[in-house]
């Protein structure tokens, strides 16, 4: 594995500075040359111009959050990161590498959750290459690399669980911060081959298939009208205890079984009901 190593180049303003006065006295040479028909200084002006011509080819230029990888008939030189105006070898091949910060959106994927229904998820995923040499010779191309090895790591993440599972275990829907925690580690997990760092990765687009939708949200609208009808059998079975336990210690009224559960019946109708009750005021006595 190739991994990324610094280059120092030569400063380029002096290679600059000193390619264009070696090209500026080939044409003083050759025009001495011409005027005084001496051939060695039309030989000299020559090969001064191609050296100098030469040497300004290997003058480049870095900007800030970019990087330059160099490699000279094959094998690699070395990465030149610091911004500025640089010179080497003018036979070196000299490759541009972002280092910015980059994100794109994953498509919307069609895929079966951990309950077999079809769901549509995307993802946004934040990155940035951390080694130039990885990303450039380890993967055929990095960016299309992110892109594929992005949407697989989704892929499996939505395999994994289900869209909504009512607060009984982790689901896509109802835990998007660890959801979206397990997919950055897959996104960073799949991209590190590549010199590729994932900075954020998250959950962008997550329903139910069409063909699905509609049903899955008469399932969703059953099932929580179900658990919240559970919470509150839960708190008005607690509601009636407490007030049959301080009707008894504070020796109110005293009940029978009878009227006990008449009573039961009543608080349960009243707390449990979707609807107003209408009471109904006994003018009589309490058994009657």
């Amino acid at each position: 594995m190739i991994r990324e190593r610094e280059f120092k180049p030569a400063p380029g303003m002096f290679a600059l500075l000193g390619f264009l006065a070696a090209e500026a006295g080939a044409i003083w040479l050759f025009v001495r040359g011409v005027r005084g028909e001496n051939p060695t200084l039309l030989v000299s002006a020559l090969v001064l111009f191609i050296v100098a011509s030469l040497g300004l080819a290997g003058i480049f230029a870095v900007y800030p959050n970019e990087s330059k990888v160099l490699t000279l008939f094959g094998r690699y030189v070395g990465t030149v990161k610091e911004p500025g105006l640089w010179w080497a070898n003018p036979f070196n091949k000299k490759e541009k590498i972002s280092v910015r910060v980059r994100n794109f959106e994953t498509a919307k994927l069609k895929v079966n959750d951990n309950h077999g229904n079809p769901i549509e998820i995307g993802a946004v995923v934040v990155w940035q290459v951390i080694d130039t040499a990885e990303a450039l010779f380890e993967v055929d191309d990095y960016q299309n690399f992110v892109k594929i090895q992005s949407e697989a790591a989704l892929r499996g993440l939505a395999t994994r669980y289900p869209y909504d599972s009512h607060g009984e275990s982790i689901s896509l829907s109802g835990n998007t911060t660890e959801v979206s925690n397990e997919l950055m580690s897959h996104v960073q997990e799949r991209l590190a081959k590549a010199g590729v760092r994932a900075i954020e990765a998250r959950i962008s687009h997550l329903a139910y298939a069409p063909e699905i939708a509609q049903a899955m949200l008469q399932r969703q609208q059953a099932s929580a009208i179900i658990a919240a009808r559970q919470k509150i059998v839960e708190g008005a079975v607690g509601m009636v205890e407490m007030a049959l336990t301080m009707l008894a210690e504070k020796s109110v009224v005293a009940l029978d079984d009878e009227r006990r559960a008449a009573m039961v019946s009543n608080l349960l109708v009243v707390l449990c009901g979707d609807r107003a009750t209408q009471p109904v005021v006994n003018t009589g006595t309490l058994y009657t």
